[in-house]
């Protein structure tokens, strides 16, 4: 049996240090996208966007032109750039805060207009950067800073499901929410993840993946707490799956 060798990805700077907390799934997001990047040879002609949050540490790792945007105001800068540069291969990196809630409405309008981009979105139903304040994705019940009591439908509302909102844009070419609790998941994350980048390369529209992550420093738990945790309570809100591909 031939042995798989692990190599970093060709897209990826050398010797740098690792910035997120241990046990972010951030670091595995981040090295799926690395590899599609390879994968599909779009690193030397891909522009990134992200804005605000733990997201912003892409940067750090990835060797692509990038472009830093107010917080979540990512897919307004990405849709200027794609725009200006249409031949470029332009995509955004974001988390749950930036993307459904400071940066809704342009989310949202990126993907009414079917702009010609990909985005991912990080959710782990908190604001992780700022100190575990609640955000759109909080859970019911869930205790953040800024709800101490847990989050209740009386004061808070639901959480928003991102990926069923994107697929209802007729602009949306494929929406997709995945998780990386697990290898399966991750290996079903990667394939979402290329899927995303194919309809851009295709001009079919906006691609778009919603990612469950965990964030073992907010949550207070070991990251093996908090990949139970997604299976256990994000997964039964958050269901996974294609929720649209114009492709099939």
């Amino acid at each position: 049996m031939a042995t798989q060798v692990f190599k970093i990805p060709e897209s990826f700077r050398k010797n740098v240090r690792y910035s997120f907390c241990p046990g972010c799934d951030h670091g595995v997001a981040v090295r799926l996208v690395a590899e599609c990047l390879d994968e599909l040879g779009l690193t030397e002609n891909a522009i990134t966007a992200t804005s605000i949050g733990c997201s912003v540490g892409l940067y750090d790792f990835l060797n692509v032109d990038s472009i830093e945007a107010p917080h979540g105001r990512a897919l307004a800068v990405a849709t200027g750039v794609k725009r200006a540069k249409p031949d470029k291969f332009v995509f955004t990196y974001q988390g749950d805060g930036d993307f459904a809630s400071i940066g809704w409405a342009e989310s949202m309008h990126c993907a009414f207009r079917g702009e010609n981009l990909s985005a991912i979105c990080i959710n782990n139903t908190t604001y992780g950067m700022t100190g575990g304040q609640l955000g759109p994705t909080t859970l019911l019940g869930q205790v953040t800073t800024t709800s101490p009591t847990g989050r209740n439908i009386e004061y808070y509302g639901y959480p928003v499901k991102i990926a069923e909102h994107i697929a209802l844009s007729d602009g949306t070419a494929y929406s997709a929410r995945v998780s990386l609790d697990s290898v399966a998941n991750i290996k079903k994350a990667k394939l979402a993840i290329k899927k995303a980048f194919e309809v851009q390369l295709k001009g079919l529209g906006f691609g778009f993946v919603e990612i469950l992550s965990s964030c073992p420093t907010n949550w207070r738990m070991t990251p093996e707490q908090a990949h139970e945790r997604v299976r256990d309570e994000m997964m039964q809100i958050f269901k996974l799956g294609v929720y649209k591909d114009i492709t099939v």
